[in-house]
Formats: C-alpha cells, structure tokens, sequence
C-alpha cells in the first residue's frame, strides 16, 4: 500500500513538471518575422545607405541635399540615428580677401557701372584761401583742377567741385551771369543734336531734365552754370562746355550770386 502510495505521488510530480517545460518550450519557439507592406509589392526594394553627419551641423547647401543628409523631423514618426564620424569636410570658407585687392574688385565695379562711382570729397563745398585779384563775388572757374571758386574777400573763398567740357569743348574768357532760372528747361543747340541726333528736341524741367535744379546763363552763349543729376560725373571733362555742379551745390551758389555777376573762366 504504502509503495503504491509513493509511486502515485511521483507520477502526478512528473506531470505537474513537465507542463512548465512544455510552456518554455512554446516562449522559446523563433516568433515570425513581422511583414512589411510596400506600395508596389513587385518592385525592388533600394539597399539600406548609411549617412554620417558631423557632430555639428553644417551646411550642406540645402534642398534636396538637406532632406537626405539633414537632420530634420522624419514623416515615419521617428528620428534615424547616424553614426558619428571624424568631420572629413570641415567648416570650410573663403580666406578673407586682401585690402588692395578688395580696393582694386571695388574700382573696377565702379568703372564698369558709374553710377555706382562714389563723389570725391576734394570736390565738397569747403571755405578755402583765395589769393587771387578778383573782388568779393566774382566766380572764378579753374577748369584744369575742376574747381569754380565764389570770392569771398579778405583773402577768402567758396570752393566748389565741377565738371568741364571734354577735350575739344573746353573754352576761356570773362563772362557775365545774364539770366537764372529754377529747373530750367532744356532745349539742345542744332550743333548739338547734329552730334547726337537721339537727343530730345525739348525736355521740360524737373529731375530727369540734364540742366538739374537751377542755371545760370553766361552773357548770350550756349553755355550755362547748372546743376546735375549725375553727380559721378563731377571731377571729370564730361560735357559740351557748360560747367556742371551737383544739385545741392548749384542751390547754394544760385542763392549767393546775381544777375550781372562777374564769371571768369581759365
């Protein structure tokens, strides 16, 4: 009795081991790989690429250069992690340009687009010494150095940048201012347009107009004393003959001088 009892008791122990086994068994079982769907189940998938970014970010020109090696926000909801790597490209950038040659790249910028030509400041209005014979205010016109001088007296006298004729347009004598106009208009001379037959045969005055804000007529000559709107051109032998002032510097000296002034040009 009692060896039947004891047998009895070891079989329900194996039985009650063997279900954890079996259990284990089933865990340990390799679990299927979970399927991925593609839209185009037929078509080869790309091989998985590798990218390796800096530990800082650089720029890498953006668009769609940026979308494949950036680091922005991915659309699957997660953020790939990339290995880092030594910087094989570096924060590369331009050396700093020399001064000389950063003057010369602004010169030739400027030649090539006058407008863009900066106004001399030897040719801004500046009270200077005069030791000349011409009385208080007579303008003295010193083409050569682009200079038309307002005497003062004392010793004393305005100084003013200008534009003269070119070569060929250049002209001396004693003059006297014979009429002023505010935003004169421009009529040019039949010598004129039989040289440039493109230009206008009248232009009203105003901003546009190349006579500029006043004139000042010289006896009964074509020439004038007038104001510009290109300013770049002072310093320069650029016109037919008339001496040319930069608007602002014409408005000061039309509201200093009057008709019958004395205007000697050398």
């Amino acid at each position: 009795m009692f060896r039947k009892t004891t047998l009895a008791l070891l079989a329900g122990a194996s039985s009650l081991i063997a279900v954890p086994h079996h259990a284990m068994a089933i865990d340990a079982a390799a679990q299927p790989e979970p399927s991925v769907i593609y839209a185009n189940p037929g078509a080869p998938q790309p091989p998985m690429r590798t990218a390796y970014v800096q530990p800082q970010r650089s720029n890498m020109g953006g668009g769609f250069i940026e979308f494949l090696f950036g680091d922005a926000p991915s659309s699957q909801g997660y953020s790939p992690q990339y290995q880092q790597q030594p910087g094989y490209y570096g924060n590369r950038q331009l050396p700093p340009m020399d001064p000389q040659q950063q003057m010369i790249r602004q010169q030739e910028e400027a030649a090539g687009d006058p407008t863009q030509r900066p106004f001399d400041p030897r040719y801004e209005k500046q009270l200077v010494d005069y030791s000349g014979k011409e009385g208080a205010g007579t303008i003295v016109v010193d083409t050569p150095n682009k200079f038309l001088y307002l005497v003062q007296g004392d010793g004393r006298a305005l100084r003013y940048g200008i534009g003269v004729g070119r070569p060929g347009f250049t002209w001396a004598g004693t003059k006297t201012i014979s009429a002023k106009k505010e935003w004169p208009a421009w009529t040019p001379p039949p010598e004129m347009l039989a040289r440039r037959p493109d230009l206008p045969r009248h232009m009203e005055g105003g901003p546009e107009n190349p006579l500029g804000a006043r004139a000042m007529y010289l006896g009964s000559s074509l020439y004038r004393i007038h104001g510009s709107n290109e300013p770049w051109t002072i310093g320069t032998n650029v016109s037919s003959g008339c001496i040319r002032m930069r608007n602002e510097d014409v408005i000061d000296l039309y509201g200093r001088v009057n008709v019958g002034a004395k205007v000697v040009v050398m």
